[in-house]
């Protein structure tokens, strides 16, 4: 009788079960990302329609083509938060997003807006942030170019809204 069969047999079993482990575990951790995304809102200014009250749900977290003016600081329009190279986040590795989500720096060195609350988002545990990264690396690629940054006093090449920041 030949043994390599059977030993081959249960190598592949074995091998097949991790898999459909590892697969489960990744299920788990885009869903515990999706639903952390929910909870800070990140459709609440990465989603196309977001600031006008009817967000493309389509295109979630593709990016806003409206901008917020900080008087002093400039207009952000917030970035496309899904895995397309070319116009969101798609080069970014999960060490990147958990950087930014964490301390506010992008991985080219540029600091997010000011808005941004990664303050609080630096409370994230490390499962929760690996989940987070998870999620948006697993989103479905859209190609959307936002508007650049302007700085303060520039002239805006998109429509933005100003946030009136009260008087002390």
């Amino acid at each position: 009788m030949n043994r390599a069969l059977p030993l081959a047999a249960a190598a592949a079993a074995i091998a097949a079960a991790m898999l459909m482990h590892d697969a489960s575990a990744q299920d788990g951790r885009v869903a515990r990302g999706k639903y952390l995304a929910t909870i800070m809102d990140c459709t609440g200014c990465h989603t196309p329609g977001a600031f006008s009250g009817k967000p493309d749900m389509a295109r979630m977290l593709a990016g806003e083509g409206v901008g917020f003016e900080m008087p002093g600081l400039g207009i952000f329009y917030p970035r496309n938060l899904t895995p397309d190279r070319e116009t969101g986040i798609g080069a970014w590795s999960e060490a990147d997003i958990i950087k930014a989500v964490r301390t506010g720096v992008r991985p080219d060195g540029r600091e997010l807006a000011p808005v941004m609350p990664w303050r609080s988002y630096a409370a994230l545990s490390d499962a929760d942030a690996r989940a987070l990264a998870a999620f948006l690396k697993n989103l479905k690629p859209v190609k959307n170019a936002v508007p650049a940054p302007v700085g303060a006093g520039e002239k805006p090449r998109a429509p933005y809204f100003t946030v009136v920041v009260p008087q002390q």
